[in-house]
């Protein structure tokens, strides 16, 4: 049987409109819906561009959580992925899907990791710490903030001449190559 997948994002949609194009013609995963907070993101007409239904909700719906648990059950929703989804997942979902929602996170957790630490935010803080390596790490969701159990971590160099810029492209080449991959190994074993 066919996995359904929820993909929540929130921006430009690049992570997004990776994942579903990798599992445009997959065997045994379904991208089924994209849920976004923002009408005007980029990522909405490009979900509708792929063929891909777009569930648009407010912050409270999802703050709230109960209409988007239904709305996901309706669709028979099996695993959430969040693609630069920047809210706040709440309690009633992740129990709705305890160690089925799958996040990328564009540092090296625990290093960098909680509220407010996402995007370029992450990028500023490693290069102020002067670390030698960023990347990426794949977690699943629960009730704290980049806490959850990691599935998979891969890093980069960083060195004396990277900018915030330079980061955040080295970051997203590891995420439009990983993070298809990981989430396809997590939903299928």
């Amino acid at each position: 049987m066919k996995q359904n997948v929820a993909i929540f994002a929130s921006g430009t949609g690049t992570n997004a409109v990776n994942l579903i194009r990798y599992f445009a013609q997959h065997p045994e995963v379904n991208v089924a819906v994209l849920v976004c907070n923002r009408e005007q993101a980029p990522v909405v007409e490009k979900a509708r561009e792929l063929g891909v239904e777009v569930l648009l909700v407010s912050n409270d719906e999802v703050e709230n959580g109960l209409t988007l648990l239904q709305e996901l059950d309706y669709r028979a929703i099996n695993w959430i992925v969040l693609a630069g989804f920047l809210r706040k997942i709440p309690m009633n979902l992740i129990n709705g899907y305890k160690d089925r929602i799958i996040n990328v996170h564009p540092a090296l957790l625990p290093k960098f990791g909680g509220k407010g630490m996402y995007g370029n935010f992450v990028h500023a803080a490693v290069l102020d710490a002067k670390e030698m390596e960023s990347g990426i790490t794949i977690h699943l969701v629960n009730e704290e903030f980049d806490k959850g159990r990691i599935l998979a971590q891969f890093s980069t160099t960083i060195d004396e001449h990277d900018t915030v810029e330079t980061i955040a492209a080295k970051i997203h080449e590891l995420e439009q190559k990983h993070f298809p991959e990981t989430v396809e190994k997590t939903i299928l074993s």
